[in-house]
């Protein structure tokens, strides 16, 4: 599996925020958000940048999990649920009492170990610029897989987290969810599409008042307002 970072930290969004967390980013992603903030682990390493991750196997991964010594992990990415390896390295995780968090677009399904899929189904404001017609070409043929969603949120415990950047994207999730009836409105969460915290806050006046009508639960991202925009490197 490749591995672009194992490194501890506070969970920033959703519904255990706060928690103190191993988190190990996976490389490897189709989507081609507009809004990504890895894009360093959207991509597998090639001969010329090799430095950008570690190809490790699941019991590597468990082991360096486990010298960090805290009880809930993070698999994030790029995407886990792409990853061959990703039912192993539940199944390891999980043997030793771990509590499994999976932050995943909702467009593969697999079986795995979890105790909460963190679900972030993309809106139309990930899709890339028009210019990059590789990128959208990639990015509209997985972006949207509500079946996917759907087989997930019955499965495992679930979040369905959404990125929300203008008002207007508040209609796009309502029609999103007519397609699923069955999600419980408190497991969706708003999230403003912010960099810093002056953004999020502004946008939080708008978001805030939709999720109290709907009885939906605003998610501030709180990394920012813990340790700025910073990408670790």
């Amino acid at each position: 599996m490749w591995v672009r970072e194992i490194y501890q930290s506070r969970q920033g969004e959703g519904i255990w925020t706060g928690t103190y967390s191993v988190f190990v980013r996976l490389l490897g992603c189709p989507l081609r958000c507009s809004y990504c903030d890895t894009v360093y682990a959207r991509n597998f390493p090639s001969a010329s940048d090799f430095d950008i991750g570690a190809d490790l196997s699941p019991e590597e991964i468990a082991g360096r999990v486990l010298l960090l010594d805290q009880p809930h992990v993070v698999l994030t990415g790029g995407e886990p649920m792409h990853s061959k390896e990703i039912t192993q390295l539940t199944k390891l995780l999980k043997d030793f009492d771990y509590k499994i968090t999976i932050e995943t677009s909702g467009i593969f399904h697999a079986d795995v170990f979890c105790d909460l899929m963190s679900i972030s189904p993309k809106l139309s404001n990930a899709r890339p610029n028009e210019n990059q017609i590789a990128d959208v070409k990639q990015h509209d043929e997985y972006c949207s897989k509500p079946e996917v969603v759907r087989k997930l949120i019955g499965r495992y415990n679930y979040q369905l987290k959404f990125v929300v950047d203008t008002p207007q994207d508040l209609d796009e999730i309502d029609a999103y969810l007519d397609k699923l009836p069955e999600v419980i409105p408190e497991r969706i969460l708003l999230m403003p599409q912010a960099t810093d915290v002056k953004t999020m806050d502004e946008k939080a006046k708008w978001i805030i008042p939709h999720c109290e009508l709907h009885g939906f639960s605003y998610c501030p991202r709180m990394q920012i307002v813990w340790y700025g925009n910073k990408q670790r490197t």
